[in-house]
């Protein structure tokens, strides 16, 4: 009987300080540690930049996913981007690439139309009709450098305290002109971003990734007309 009362009351000096032990534990875990989901990457494609401290942004930077075969080289290639301006005055910013032969600024309706390539191009609207001596009619308007009139130099103004979305979300787009090599989805392009005053962005932006799965490549189904192996003597 005594040793039963002594095992009883050992059991209950050990219970409170197992629960106590136990507490310590989970108090750990939430403070002084980093939990799982604070590492987790949100699956949101493309870059984000910063330029003059913070005053001047590039956000959602993404070239558009090019299809299961990519890109090939001499393609265009659509780029999204939304332009952030911080300070109480406008700013002008250039974007070019080292990877493409210039990038323009058009409309999505040009950029995402499809040319006798198969590529996107800015190019497949009509030229001006011309007079008879070769000029261009007073009517018709003048031909961008890469000719299409809804085609311009990628030079964009950010309002003061403001922002330019340039993304298929919108109504114009920037693009790559004549991509120097062939290039798969997941990969980069480098592009440069210049706001003047040293102000210069240079970084890789990702070519997008498709969302879903390709679907897969239908079966191949042979056919027979004769037996093989038939004897032509019957």
């Amino acid at each position: 009987m005594t040793r039963s009362i002594r095992g009883s009351r050992r059991a209950a000096v050990l219970l409170p300080g197992i629960a106590a032990a136990a507490g310590l534990l989970l108090s750990g875990c939430g403070a002084g540690q980093i939990s799982e989901t604070a590492n987790k990457v949100p699956s949101i494609q493309g870059v984000n930049l910063q330029a003059a401290d913070g005053k001047y942004g590039v956000r959602s930077v993404l070239v558009a996913y090019p299809g299961v075969e990519g890109y090939r080289a001499g393609d265009d290639a659509v780029l999204n981007a939304v332009f952030y301006n911080d300070l109480p005055n406008p700013v002008t910013v250039t974007v070019t690439s080292s990877d493409a032969r210039e990038v323009v600024l058009t409309t999505v309706r040009a950029a995402t139309s499809p040319s006798p390539t198969g590529s996107p191009s800015p190019t497949t609207s009509p030229s001006p009709e011309e007079s008879p001596e070769g000029t261009p009619s007073p009517e018709s308007p003048s031909p961008s450098p890469t000719g299409s009139p809804a085609t311009e130099p990628a030079r964009i103004v950010i309002p003061p305290l403001s922002y330019v979305q340039l993304n298929t979300e919108g109504e114009r787009v920037l693009q790559l002109i004549g991509l120097n090599q062939a290039v798969l989805a997941g990969e980069n392009i480098t592009l440069t971003f210049d706001f003047g005053g040293g102000n210069t962005i240079t970084s890789l932006a990702p070519i997008a990734v498709p969302l879903t799965p390709a679907p897969p490549p239908s079966p191949i189904v042979e056919r027979h007309t004769e037996f093989e192996g038939e004897d032509s003597h019957g």
